[in-house]
C-alpha cells in the first residue's frame, strides 16, 4: 500500500485531533507489541487501517512525551484489540513491501530495502507469530503476484485482484460477522485502488527501468506517458473502485470515526487519484511535509 490514503485537509479540527490520537495510539501499539523499530513504519495508511478496525467509540486515552514530541505531551489512544491487530498487520505489510522492493531492484539500488527489511525483521517475526493466518495469506498473494510479473501478465485486473485479496485478509481478525464482511469489501476495493494508483504513479520509472507495469501493458504505454483516451479510461476504473468502497462503507455504522472516513472515501481518494494522473502527487506530498514540520 502505501502513502496514498491520506487525510483530507478540509475537516473540522476536532476530527483532525481524533485522527491524531489514533495515529499516536497506533505508534504506541507498534512499539509495545513489536519493538522500537516498528514505530518507524507508522504512516497515515496504517492509521486508517486501525480506525476501520476500531469500535464505534474512542477508547481510553493517555498523554505522554515521545521522540516526535519530546517537549509537549500528546494525547493517544490506549491499547485495544483493534490497535493491536492493526499494529501486527501493519508490520507484516510493511515488511513484505520492503522485501518486494528488494526483488524489484538490482543489488545496488536494493541496498536500502535490504537494510530496512533487516532492521524490521525482528518486529516482523513477532507480528507473524501473533497473526500467522494473515502472514500466510500475504505470502500466498505476493507469490501469485510475482508469478504474474514474471509472465508479464497483460491483465491489469488480474494483477490488481491479487493485491486486493491480500488487503482483504486484514479483516480476518474481526469477530463480528457482519462487520467482517463489510470490511472485507472495503479492504478489497481499497487494495485494488491502491495497487492501480501505485502502478500509475510508477509508469515513467518502470518504463525507464524496464520493469513490469500492468497499467502500461493494458494501455500500450511504452514510454510511461498517458494518451488522453487511456487516461480517461483509467480514471473511470479508479472511480469505480472508490464507488465500491463507498457502497460497502454505507452498510456499517463506524460511529465517531464516520466523518474521518467519509472525508477519506468521498474526497481524499479522488484527490489522490487526480493528483497521480496529473503528475502533481509528489509535489503535494513535499508541500504537506513542509507544512507538517512547521506546525
Amino acid at each position: 500500500m502505501f502513502g496514498y490514503v491520506r487525510p483530507p485537509q478540509a475537516v473540522p479540527e476536532a476530527e483532525t485531533e481524533r485522527f491524531r490520537r489514533a495515529y499516536c495510539g497506533l505508534c504506541h501499539a507498534l512499539g509495545r507489541r513489536c519493538g522500537p523499530a516498528a514505530r518507524f513504519i507508522l504512516n497515515y495508511d496504517f492509521t486508517y487501517l486501525a480506525i476501520l478496525l476500531s469500535e464505534k467509540e474512542e477508547g481510553p486515552r493517555d498523554r505522554a512525551r515521545c521522540i516526535a514530541s519530546p517537549v509537549h505531551r500528546r494525547t493517544y489512544l490506549l491499547s485495544s484489540p483493534a490497535l493491536d491487530l492493526a499494529a501486527d498487520e501493519s508490520v507484516i505489510l510493511a515488511y513484505w513491501q520492503l522485501r518486494d522492493g528488494v526483488e524489484d531492484h538490482d543489488w545496488l539500488h536494493g541496498l536500502k530495502y535490504r537494510g530496512l527489511s533487516a532492521a524490521l525483521e525482528p518486529a516482523y517475526r513477532r507480528a507473524a507469530q501473533a497473526r500467522p493466518a494473515f502472514d500466510g495469506s500475504v505470502r500466498r498473494q505476493l507469490a501469485l503476484l510475482a508469478e504474474l510479473e514474471r509472465g508479464q501478465c497483460p491483465s491489469m485486473d488480474r494483477a490488481a485482484d491479487t493485491f486486493a485479496v491480500l488487503l482483504q485478509g486484514a479483516a480476518g481478525g474481526v469477530g463480528d460477522r457482519v462487520q467482517r464482511r463489510v470490511l472485507e469489501q472495503i479492504f478489497y476495493h481499497l487494495g485494488r485502488w491502491v495497487y492501480l494508483v501505485d502502478a500509475a504513479d510508477d509508469l515513467r520509472q518502470d518504463a525507464a527501468a524496464g520493469r513490469y507495469n500492468p497499467v502500461a501493458l493494458r494501455y500500450g504505454l511504452t514510454d510511461g506517458a498517458w494518451t488522453a483516451e487511456s487516461r480517461e479510461d483509467f480514471a473511470g476504473t479508479l472511480d469505480q473502485s472508490v464507488h465500491m468502497i463507498a457502497a460497502a462503507f454505507a452498510l456499517w455504522d463506524f460511529g465517531v470515526w464516520t466523518p474521518i472516513l467519509e472525508a477519506a472515501f468521498y474526497t481524499g481518494l479522488f484527490q489522490t487519484g487526480r493528483a497521480v494522473l496529473d503528475g502533481t502527487f509528489h509535489e503535494r506530498r513535499k508541500k504537506r511535509k513542509t507544512q507538517e514540520r512547521s506546525t
